[in-house]
């Protein structure tokens, strides 16, 4: 470990009961789809509650790059002019999407169907994710795609001169996938079909509907059938981001590992295709409680309280993977606590996030005295229930803010502190995190603090 990771790190230390308020910030899904439609559409877009991580800034300098006017008001909401379907100008420089492979693959989506040339980086981990599975499907419209090896970035991609519209059928459980091909037949004649085998979350879906988009979802025999009529003039719109359940995550299963905690968890989103891992903690015995259900801007919403709770391991559906795909780290945390063991199958999609979470995730509860097993697309863990976690451990991020997040989780709750080596990547989907833990009660340091005091 480098002395800089070291400098950078952070440690969770053993914990008293989490009380309080988590005012988690708004969803990055949603947030990078309205910075996206907005550019694509006539007139402002108003955007109350956007996610301001790395992640979606580079999304939003994105959006200015091929010609949309991308804005942060006083008041804290953002306001997109943007340049209409099909209206993307050639950016001057090379787009650096960040650490994020939902900003990518969605912008490139957009893109392709545009006739335009423009060149996309990210960080040293967005570099080594596939992006094949998103630049083949876009070569039906017509796009051509250069790359490295494995279609990695850095990558050109040319937009089709005279798009065509495509029937896609997704080999992949994927939303980013699934997206950028929508996201591609808005800009094409006719109409794009994409056939899911297994249903991903829908914001793109719901969000076409809000700005004007011809939209429809069918239910087949060999999945769901989402249908988009190109070349629509979309009309902005004013959105309110919900807060995101991905990010709620973390406060809700280290109130539920910490014993006598209870927090709440206001206006969080309760799409039913991201409540996966609510499903599967209640199957655990979780005491969670939803209240106030409402909608804003498209969306469910609602008030989530969270009580610590005596778990009990589980075998995790195969088919819930979609829906919390985001989530398994911390399941996996929260699964260490729990009497008697939890199976997790079907989650090779997590070999190809940020890191490879499997191996990532294993590895860090081995070093702090969990044992697992793991498989290509599998994971074992057993809980070690009353006899608790003994923690002790140092875990490498991998440049993934899911696992730093979750281990940091793991330290509140273990015997003993928990480090993660370098805990700046964080900010590029919860800015924040480290503050609002530590109002609810957890005590974090940095790696060369040692004081292990609240707040520090």
């Amino acid at each position: 470990m480098s002395d800089q990771n070291v400098q950078n790190g952070l440690t969770a230390w053993p914990s008293g009961p989490l009380r309080g308020e988590a005012r988690v910030p708004g969803d990055k899904s949603i947030s990078h789809r309205a910075l996206i439609l907005g550019a694509l559409s006539v007139g402002e877009t108003v955007i109350s509650g956007l996610l301001e991580s790395g992640d979606v800034q580079h999304t939003g300098r994105a959006m200015r790059a091929f010609g949309a006017a991308v804005e942060r008001g006083r008041d804290g909401r953002w306001h997109v002019h943007g340049v209409g379907t099909g209206g993307f100008a050639e950016p001057d420089d090379v787009i650096d999407c960040g650490n994020s492979g939902t900003g990518v693959r969605l912008i490139m989506g957009a893109a392709a169907t545009q006739p335009i040339t423009a060149t996309y980086t990210g960080d040293r981990s967005l570099r080594s994710r596939p992006m094949a599975r998103v630049t083949e499907p876009l070569a039906r419209f017509g796009a051509h795609a250069v790359g490295r090896a494995g279609g990695r970035l850095p990558l050109t991609l040319v937009g089709a001169n005279d798009p065509l519209p495509i029937a896609f059928e997704s080999p992949h459980p994927s939303a980013q996938v699934k997206s950028a091909v929508l996201l591609a037949g808005l800009s094409a004649p006719g109409r794009t079909h994409v056939i899911e085998a297994v249903a991903t979350r829908d914001h793109t879906e719901r969000m076409f509907r809000g700005f004007g988009a011809e939209v429809t979802t069918s239910e087949k025999a060999d999945g769901r059938e989402i249908t988009v009529v190109g070349q629509p003039e979309l009309t902005g719109q004013a959105i309110t981001v919900p807060r995101d359940p991905s990010s709620a995550a973390f406060p809700v299963c280290a109130a539920l590992i910490t014993e006598g905690s209870d927090i709440v968890v206001p206006g969080v989103s309760r799409n039913p295709t991201r409540t996966g891992l609510y499903e599967t903690l209640l199957d655990m015995g979780a005491d969670l409680t939803f209240s106030r259900e409402r909608v804003t801007g498209g969306e469910p919403v609602a008030d989530l309280r969270v009580r610590s709770s005596r778990l009990s391991g589980v075998d995790v559906p195969p088919d819930r993977a979609p829906s919390m795909i985001d989530e398994y780290p911390i399941l996996a945390v929260v699964a260490a606590f729990a009497e008697g063991r939890t199976t997790f199958r079907g989650i090779g999609e997590l070999r190809v996030k940020e890191s490879d979470r499997i191996d990532a995730t294993a590895r860090g509860l081995e070093a702090n005295g969990v044992t697992v097993e793991e498989g290509r697309d599998w994971l074992v863990v057993d809980g070690r229930g009353g006899d608790g976690v003994p923690g002790g451990g140092t875990v490498a991020a991998r440049l993934d803010h899911r696992i730093a997040m979750a281990f940091l989780c793991l330290g509140l709750a273990s015997r003993a502190p928990v480090s993660v080596d370098d805990a700046r990547v964080i900010d590029t989907s919860f800015p924040g995190f480290a503050a609002l833990m530590s109002q609810l009660g957890a005590r974090l340091a940095g790696n060369n603090d040692g004081t292990g005091a609240a707040g520090d």
